[in-house]
């Protein structure tokens, strides 16, 4: 478990800290603890995680709730993505580590939980983006939307029987209401 802190951390020291069932995120040199999921999040999470697993044999790693270390602003950052996804060509398959993520994974997704506005997870996004993550998907359990976020390109929110149509993930076949 981690105590209040006031004291700023290092990656290492962060870490060091992170033993137990709670997840965690190191922002700006701070602990932030994430958010306990809700129904209408879990739900989301698992028809996601079920519909990129199937497409991503023999391609890459969707993970879970797996921290990823990326720079924010120039400082060290932990995110805690709700899933991302990760190919064997930016992370070899024969890599097998008790530890965060260690390269910037070509998919992270972030499903807005409550307290949380899209705002939020806008601003998330393009500090995902600015790290090297490739795409970013904001889902919104209420809206039954997901968005879109990629470097070269506005945001675009799909909804309903609207496929997901994204080059850089060939043969996905997803569209938002299978995730709702």
């Amino acid at each position: 478990m981690v105590r209040s802190l006031t004291k700023l951390l290092t990656l290492n020291e962060f870490l060091a800290l992170l033993e137990g069932d709670t997840a965690y995120e190191l922002v700006d040199g701070r602990v932030i603890p994430k958010m306990s999921p809700k129904f209408f999040y879990a739900s989301a999470q698992k028809n996601l995680l079920l519909i990129l697993e199937r497409w991503s044999q023999g391609r890459g790693r969707v993970e879970p709730e797996w921290a990823v270390t990326l720079k924010r602003n120039g400082n060290d950052w932990v995110p805690v993505p709700d899933l991302l996804y990760i190919s064997y060509s930016r992370l070899a398959a024969e890599w097998m580590e008790d530890a965060p993520c260690p390269v910037a994974p070509e998919l992270v997704i972030e499903i807005i939980s409550p307290g949380q506005s899209f705002g939020e997870m806008t601003e998330k996004a393009t500090d995902y983006l600015a790290a090297g993550v490739l795409r970013v998907w904001v889902v919104d359990t209420k809206a039954q939307s997901i968005t879109v976020f990629a470097p070269d390109s506005l945001p675009k929110t799909y909804r309903g029987s609207t496929a997901i149509a994204d080059p850089l993930f060939l043969d996905l076949n997803l569209i938002a209401q299978q995730v709702f």
